[in-house]
């Protein structure tokens, strides 16, 4: 499938898990992706490895909190893919702290909603204008089903990902008249190393994976999809909603 042919994409944190297979799926469908993270040796890596695979990728560190980053992300997708942006994936997230809200430091809290939350705004902001002289555009939030419900020990982490449900909805609303679309996509467990934790160990795999009605935790391939249709003409009649991928995780069980 070409669905995304001639399109351009920015996928932040895309070096690895869930971003790295947004991006190699929305390059195979014929997009021209930018590859970001901090690390200009991950970022190089990545790059190397799917031009391998002949899709055309362009990369460039990016820490997502840092303004001058952000900025230069923008202008370098720009200038590489010849002056246009059709869709931003923003994936980027953090959560440096497990345990009850009340023993969260106020900087673990900031750094949680500066990398999750505060950087998906400032993102979109900044490539919002992009989108409106094309009248053309499409934003997708990584969310999680942590935005559903209070999962023990990733209180502020779920809080974060509750407020990317709200302001999908509000740019969703506010651009319409743009004709740029904004969505979410709410990830239920999906074997990354940020969630090795839960599928490591083979007792915890087992318990958990026992409240999946498909008896599978999610693949990066998953969500990869959902990213494509949401980026693509497909989902033209959408915006403002939450695509929830969990193999159907019911919230309340987690």
């Amino acid at each position: 499938m070409q669905r995304l042919a001639g399109k351009v994409a920015i996928v932040t944190a895309s070096t690895a898990g869930i971003g790295l297979g947004i991006a190699r799926r929305l390059a195979q469908e014929g997009a021209g992706v930018m590859i970001c993270s901090r690390k200009l040796e991950n970022v190089q890596k990545t790059v190397d490895m799917l031009r391998s695979e002949n899709l055309k990728v362009e990369g460039i560190p990016c820490h997502v909190g840092k303004a001058e980053d952000r900025e230069n992300l923008i202008k370098a997708t720009l200038d590489k893919f010849g002056g246009r942006i059709d869709a931003l994936v923003s994936n980027a997230a953090v959560n440096p702290a497990y345990g009850p809200l009340q023993e969260m430091s106020e900087s673990q809290w900031e750094k949680i909603f500066d990398i999750n939350v505060k950087s998906a705004f400032l993102l979109s902001k900044e490539v919002i204008p992009v989108m409106q002289q094309q009248k053309s555009g499409s934003i997708v939030m990584v969310s999680s089903i942590a935005a559903y419900t209070a999962i023990e020990g990733l209180g502020a982490y779920s809080i974060s990902k509750t407020a990317l449900l709200g302001l999908s909805k509000v740019i969703a609303h506010e651009q319409a008249q743009y004709g740029i679309r904004c969505n979410c996509i709410a990830p239920g467990i999906v074997k990354t190393h940020f969630s090795e934790a839960l599928w490591t160990d083979q007792k915890v795999h087992d318990k958990v994976v026992r409240q999946v009605p498909l008896r599978r935790f999610g693949e990066a391939e998953d969500i990869a999809g959902a990213a494509a249709f949401l980026c693509s003409a497909d989902s033209s009649y959408m915006t403002g909603e939450t695509m929830v991928i969990a193999g159907g995780m019911l919230p309340a069980k987690i």
